[in-house]
């Protein structure tokens, strides 16, 4: 009697293993970046609908009780200089984050190229820049914690109006996220003092520096669109 099996061969199409039986380098960076593409999908989706609520409550007038009329509430903000100091700090860490990146992701293909891929270096590659990248994340989350105080200083917080509320949350959104960033950019610290194998490091290094550089981009985009459609 004919039977019929539902296993299928570990090294299928697409999959390389190997000397030990796991995933080789290119193949679990691969999984990897397809992970942080899953997960920053509704990142992105979330301040596309941050972005359409903040243009349509622009346009969208409010029911004045004193004068019994639809009146428009929304009053420009203008915003705190050091926003744009924040700026190229963030841009200047997304530099250091991704010299991290091309010098872990060398030494990742020299590892994984030699007989035993799985031996660390002594040193530990990318860790100066990587150093620099948190330092330099920190320092744009205490200047967003400046540019808020200022905000609340100028009479603006939260519930003021309706455009200090959008700044607030875009702002504050932004910042919550890039401390995961920076949750990563810790975690990638301690596995290169460690000297955990390079292309485990590697693959923490590369993801941490595409979300990184995805945080920058972010942080562009809400710049430009607090000061350029407010």
């Amino acid at each position: 009697m004919a039977s019929f099996t539902t296993t299928a061969p570990v090294n299928g199409p697409g999959i390389s293993l190997s000397e030990g039986g796991r995933p080789d380098y290119r193949t679990r960076l691969r999984r990897a970046r397809l992970g942080l593409f899953v997960a920053a999908t509704p990142i992105f989706m979330l301040f596309i609908s941050f972005t359409s609520a903040y243009i349509v409550r622009q346009g969208l007038p409010t029911f004045d009780p004193r004068t019994n009329s639809l009146v428009r509430d929304w009053i420009p903000v203008r915003l705190p200089s050091i926003l744009l100091l924040n700026t190229c700090v963030l841009l200047l860490s997304s530099v250091g984050m991704e010299l991290a990146r091309r010098q872990t992701k060398k030494e990742a293909a020299v590892a994984s190229a030699a007989a035993n891929p799985a031996v660390s270096p002594t040193e530990a590659p990318g860790l100066p820049w990587l150093s620099m990248t948190l330092v330099l994340g920190l320092l744009f989350l205490f200047g967003q914690w400046t540019a808020w105080r200022q905000l609340a200083a100028n009479g603006l917080r939260v519930a003021t109006t309706p455009s200090s509320s959008f700044i607030y949350l875009l702002t504050g959104a932004h910042a919550i996220h890039l401390i995961g960033g920076v949750i990563a950019l810790f975690v990638a610290c301690v596995a290169s003092l460690l000297h955990r194998p390079v292309t485990t490091r590697s693959i923490v290094v590369d993801i941490t520096a595409w979300y990184w550089h995805f945080m920058a981009v972010l942080w562009v985009y809400i710049l430009c669109l607090l000061k350029f459609t407010s």
